[in-house]
């Protein structure tokens, strides 16, 4: 539910425009209004429900998103869909902080192996799915559809829920919530995640991003200022004084900057430089869907002899591999050369993805299960957003600067548009007898700016593992 309304919203945007009489702000909050209240609520979230039951806030997290979906879904304005589309963020967040703490609470030993491959499985069939889904939704339905969606499967998950899932709490936890680090938290998150968002489009030193990274800092020293002095703070610092937890935590931060967001680009690749639909791009993804299910299979089955430390660092290595591969990618290439890419980076992907989640949950007490849940969302949403905004800028200035050097005098907003695979767009408005020469030019532009971001995406990768491998240690497993 949660990975699906993130890519499935993408594809019903124009849609969404049509329908309300959106403006591009308005669309832009659709996509933003989720993930700064998703970005805010995620630690506070997981550790929230340490204290007060994490089957309960998981199942609060769960009514309020199937309602808030069904709300989507009827919405009458741009401004009471992006509303409803925030109240989706807060109950997804405490979905998502708080399932890695429910699967830790439920299984021990080899059954929690299985479970958390079976997780790890499930996120990266989502990520690539999507576009699959949202295709058809739009396409076969309407854009209402991909929210309408939602409650059936809010129904059922919450029967299992009741069925099926025993409460869990840290019986320690005693008193009222720390509101004071609840405020600050949830500032310094919405902060930092809106200045990365609107950094590309707004520029990085105009005065509004600047304000928003100042005012993240800020919100930071204040958050860990009161966390230091409360008695049972929102985030035990102590935990970061394990290099376990950073090394976890520096790894799911690698493999959201690496693999998570980039994606987006190829996405934006297959679908508007090669001109697939959105179903046929979905169809085109598959294969990197099967290997990401295949090696979280593999990762269920080797985590009895293998220790988590070695899994994550070769999921984080195959999938800059991976993404090595995939730059065999040059003008007039088909999507078949991103096969043997494509396939590393999902198997990859699929074995870095629960022996991380395996890492944040073994490195804590239990009783810290939410926190280390809620910790290790926080920083996968931060690893997208950093992700796709640092990927975006240098994208954008590579192909501004080749485009401008193929062809001489062209306008900045060309480049612009070439930078998002729409170059046959770009092409039909050069001047007659031009047309070819703009298109090969856009197509060397795109192709120079996507390479260029797959080997630094790469290397991400790469650090990553490297980071896994110095700071994540057997003996700090609980």
């Amino acid at each position: 539910m949660l990975l699906l309304d993130v890519t499935v919203v993408n594809v019903a945007l124009p849609e969404i425009q049509r329908d309300l009489h959106a403006d591009f702000t308005d669309l832009q909050w659709v996509i933003d209004a989720y993930a700064l209240t998703l970005a805010a609520s995620l630690l506070i979230a997981g550790s929230l429900a340490d204290r007060l039951g994490r089957r309960r806030l998981f199942g609060l997290g769960l009514a309020l998103f199937s309602v808030a979906s069904l709300g989507c879904a009827l919405a009458w304005s741009p401004l009471a869909l992006n509303l409803f589309r925030g109240l989706q963020g807060i109950g997804g967040a405490a979905m998502l902080a708080i399932s890695l703490a429910l699967i830790g609470a439920a299984y021990t030993g080899r059954d929690r192996d299985v479970a958390l491959a079976t997780w790890g499985a499930t996120a990266a069939s989502a990520v690539a799915l999507g576009p699959i889904i949202g295709g058809a939704l739009v396409d076969g339905l309407s854009w209402e559809s991909i929210f309408f969606v939602n409650v059936p499967i809010g129904i059922v998950t919450a029967a299992l829920l009741a069925r099926g899932v025993a409460e869990s709490r840290d019986p320690s936890a005693t008193g009222r919530p720390d509101f004071a680090g609840l405020v600050a938290l949830a500032g310094f998150m919405s902060a930092l995640v809106l200045a990365l968002l609107r950094g590309n489009e707004e520029g990085w030193g105009s005065s509004l991003i600047l304000g928003l990274f100042a005012g993240a800092v800020v919100l930071l020293a204040g958050f860990i200022a009161i966390e230091r002095r409360a008695s049972q703070p929102l985030l035990d610092l102590r935990l970061l004084r394990n290099p376990s937890v950073v090394g976890a935590s520096l790894g799911v931060l690698a493999l959201a900057i690496s693999v998570v967001a980039m994606l987006t680009f190829v996405v934006l690749y297959i679908q508007n430089a090669l001109g697939y639909d959105a179903l046929g791009t979905g169809l085109r993804l598959f294969p990197l869907t099967i290997a990401s299910f295949f090696g979280a299979v593999a990762t269920g089955r080797l985590r009895r002899g293998v220790p988590v430390r070695d899994l994550l660092v070769a999921g984080l290595a195959i999938a800059g591999a991976g993404l090595l591969a995939a730059r065999a990618v040059k003008p007039g290439s088909d999507w078949t050369v991103l096969l043997v890419g494509g396939v590393l980076i999902g198997l990859g992907f699929g074995i870095a993805n629960p022996a991380v989640a395996g890492a944040a949950l073994g490195t804590v007490p239990p009783a810290r299960a939410g926190m280390a849940s809620g910790l290790n969302g926080s920083f996968r949403l931060l690893g997208v957003a950093m992700g796709v905004a640092l990927w975006g800028s240098l994208h954008e200035h590579r192909v501004t600067e080749r485009f401008g050097d193929l062809v001489p005098g062209a306008p900045a907003r060309a480049a612009e548009v070439v930078a998002t695979g729409r170059i046959d767009a770009v092409a039909a408005r050069a001047p007659a007898g031009l047309h070819d020469r703009v298109a090969a030019a856009g197509e060397r532009a795109f192709v120079a700016g996507f390479d260029e971001i797959l080997l630094v995406a790469a290397l991400v990768a790469f650090a990553g593992a490297l980071l896994a491998l110095v700071l994540v240690r057997a003996r700090d497993f609980v």
